[in-house]
């Protein structure tokens, strides 16, 4: 456990993935946040896979949607000049966004954001040609592989999506239907939890498929997030850990 706490940014998730017992026990779920991004570029096949072999318990993943309705895994709404490189290796100038939903998927496979170390992860390795994966990739990856986590291992998925900037994402709806549609696929709702700082994906999501879990992300301290979350009925709610003492965990574990 410490080795992995040394690697990965952990998110600790309150209140749910109880093991039942005799007498409940409250267990810290282990999350590969962007993969592995302390050790392998951020949102990677590399860095999923590598994450997968140290036996996290859920692989945590952002989204964008490129033109063509692609859902691909990246942080940003846009190529981040500090760890892509443009077409043949040229430097993306960071005055000008490259916004994913302008691309086609071919055309972002044209970005290599494998070779660029982080500037904030000094032990990051270098993985020349990775590009930013499709969702379906990560899943199949999962999928094919051999390792013994690859049968139960979780995905936190979050909707990047900002109500002030509908010009990066599709709507709410589409999104979360383009989520629901390709987890369904995979026959993955039991192991994917939908995460987001904007409810209205949550909501959608459920609307498409009551089962599926979703976790509401709080961007603001004194809201009352318990009720904020039972509003929109999600299971899981993720705070900053800044905003929240002990008192307020015990209160939401109940």
């Amino acid at each position: 456990m410490g080795r992995l706490i040394k690697l990965l940014c952990l998110t600790i998730v309150i209140g749910s993935f109880v093991a039942e017992a005799k007498d409940k026990v409250r267990t810290i779920e282990v999350q590969g946040h962007r993969g592995a991004r302390a050790i392998y570029p951020e949102n990677t096949l590399a860095g999923f896979e590598y994450a997968l072999g140290l036996g996290v318990d859920t692989l945590e993943l952002d989204l964008a949607v490129t033109r063509g309705n692609v859902l691909v895994v990246s942080h940003d709404p846009f190529l981040n000049p500090a760890i892509c490189l443009g077409p043949k290796g040229k430097k993306l100038d960071p005055e000008k966004k490259i916004l994913i939903r302008q691309l086609t998927f071919d055309e972002l496979q044209k970005y290599d954001c494998g070779t660029l170390k982080h500037p904030g992860f000094a032990k990051q390795k270098p993985v020349p040609g990775q590009r930013i994966p499709r969702l379906s990739q990560v899943f199949e990856m999962v999928k094919n592989s051999k390792l013994p986590q690859a049968k139960s291992v979780k995905f936190n998925i979050e909707t990047k999506i900002v109500p002030a900037y509908a010009e990066l994402t599709p709507s709410p709806e589409e999104f979360a239907r383009l989520v629901v549609e390709l987890v369904k696929s995979y026959d993955l709702i039991s192991r994917v939890t939908i995460q987001s700082f904007d409810d209205r994906t949550l909501v959608a999501a459920k609307k498409l498929e009551p089962k599926i879990k979703t976790a509401l992300l709080i961007a603001y301290n004194h809201v009352d997030m318990l009720a904020l979350a039972k509003s929109i009925g999600a299971e899981i709610i993720s705070p900053n850990h800044e905003w929240i003492l002990e008192s307020d965990v015990k209160t939401l574990q109940r």
